[in-house]
C-alpha cells in the first residue's frame, strides 16, 4: 500500500524537475583552459565542460543514422527535448530561427528527442517548422550527456570540446551568446 502511494509522488516530482527549473550553467570558463591539442584526449563517459564530447550515433528522423563523426571540426548545439515538455515547445521556434542564422557560421543544431518514437519527434518538428536534423534517442545520448531533465542544451566547439551544458529553458539571448561562443574560430 505504501508503495502505491509513493510511486505517484515520485513520478510527479520527476516530471516537475524534468520539465522546469531555471536556467543554470556549468562554468564555460573551464573550456577556455582546454589545451588546443584536444584531439589526443579521450572523451569521458559522461559529458563534462572542458572535455571532449562523448561520441554518439542514433537514428535520424526521416531515416538513416546521424553521428557525431558527421560534424568533426564543426561547432554543434545539441538540444535535448521531448514533445510533452512545455519549455521544449516554448523555445523550439527560437532554436529553429537561430539554427538558420548561425548555419553560415558553420554551427549545426541537432535536436535530440529523448525516449520518444519517430512519430512523436516528427509531430514536434512539423508543429514548430523545424528543419535541422533530429535524432530519436533511446536513452544512450541522454545517459552520455548526463541529461536528467528537459530541455537540456549542450554546446560543443570546433575541437569537439564541450563548451557548456545548460539545463532548463533558455531565452533567445542566452542561446545566441552560446552559439556565438562556439562559432568563433579559435585565435580570432
Amino acid at each position: 500500500m505504501a508503495k502505491a502511494r509513493l510511486a505517484p509522488g515520485v513520478i510527479g516530482a520527476l516530471l516537475l524537475a524534468a520539465c522546469g527549473g531555471t536556467h543554470g550553467t556549468q562554468s564555460a570558463a573551464t573550456s577556455a583552459s582546454v589545451a588546443s591539442s584536444s584531439a589526443s584526449r579521450v572523451a569521458p563517459a559522461i559529458a563534462t565542460v572542458g572535455e571532449l564530447a562523448p561520441a554518439w550515433s542514433g537514428p535520424a528522423l526521416g531515416g538513416g543514422t546521424l553521428s557525431s563523426t558527421s560534424f568533426h571540426g564543426k561547432p554543434v548545439y545539441l538540444n535535448f527535448f521531448a514533445s510533452w515538455c512545455e519549455p521544449c515547445n516554448d523555445e523550439a521556434s527560437t532554436i529553429e530561427a537561430l539554427s538558420k542564422k548561425y548555419a553560415a557560421s558553420g554551427v549545426t543544431v541537432v535536436g535530440v528527442d529523448v525516449e520518444e518514437n519517430a512519430a512523436k519527434a516528427g509531430g514536434f518538428a512539423r508543429a514548430h517548422g523545424i528543419t535541422y536534423p533530429i535524432v530519436v534517442d533511446s536513452g544512450s545520448m541522454r545517459d552520455a550527456y548526463g541529461v536528467n531533465g528537459l530541455p537540456q542544451h549542450v554546446f560543443i566547439d570546433r575541437r569537439g570540446v564541450v563548451h557548456d551544458l545548460v539545463p532548463g529553458e533558455m531565452d533567445a539571448a542566452d542561446i545566441e551568446a552560446q552559439l556565438k561562443a562556439i562559432a568563433t574560430p579559435f585565435g580570432a
